[in-house]
């Protein structure tokens, strides 16, 4: 199987990017107030360079393969404009920790305490969002809105710095993800949570609009990913 591996283009990111920012200082007024996470899945890792030389550091992976590969990539390289900050997107799976743990600088889908344990065994002191599952669908991830104070406690249990929650919206009109990003930011409201990841391609308007300060964009940004194979 081949990850990460197509050819990006970079012609036009920049002006892509300026029309997210846009987008964002349409609805919150402030684009400086909402970090974008450039989501470089299925692309190698001339799609990071390319990010990276147009300001984008935070950096968005879903899969530790790719990641691992990329990060290896960039380094074997030559200079780039800027050290990525990693933000590992995917479903935390304990014996990918250990490979990803020198590179991640932030766990956005941590959702479980075990998964905080094996984060903080091997980096203690991490970043980490705990994932809100928002939309109930069989096979997201995320823990349940309830469960979320005891989930932030007992991660901080293990020291490791809970910096806010992150959530993906439920899928259909951008619309229908309304709900969900409200409970979110009332949610980190209520711990006292600074950071929201909410927001994709298709929703981060209503996202921002609804309190997020960091969304992941990767279709808007770099076009349709290619195939996973």
């Amino acid at each position: 199987m081949t990850t990460g591996s197509a050819t990006f283009h970079a012609g036009g990111l920049g002006e892509r990017v300026a029309a997210a920012r846009g987008r964002i200082e349409s609805v919150s007024g402030d684009p400086a107030a909402v970090r974008i996470v450039a989501v470089t899945k299925g692309f190698g890792a001339d799609a990071v360079r390319a990010a990276l030389e147009v300001g984008l550091d935070d950096i968005g992976e879903n899969y530790a393969d790719e990641l691992v590969a990329k990060a290896g990539a960039l380094s074997d390289g030559g200079p780039v404009a800027t050290t990525p900050a990693w933000h590992y997107l995917g479903a935390v799976q304990r014996n990918k920790v250990p490979r990803l743990a020198p590179l991640v600088s932030c766990w956005q889908g941590v959702a479980r305490i075990e998964e905080g344990r094996a984060i903080a065994h091997r980096r203690p002191g991490a970043t980490v969002l705990v994932q809100v599952d928002v939309a109930g669908l069989p096979g997201r991830g995320g823990c349940p809105p309830g469960q979320v104070s005891e989930l932030v406690g007992a991660l901080r249990g293990e020291e490791l710095d809970v910096a806010g929650l992150m959530a993906v919206g439920r899928p259909g009109p951008s619309d229908e993800a309304r709900p969900g990003f409200t409970l979110v930011s009332r949610l980190a409201d209520a711990l006292d949570l600074p950071v929201r990841s909410m927001g994709m391609s298709d929703d981060f308007e209503v996202a921002v609009a609804e309190g997020s300060t960091m969304v992941r964009l990767g279709r808007v940004l770099f076009g349709e990913r290619p195939p996973r194979r």
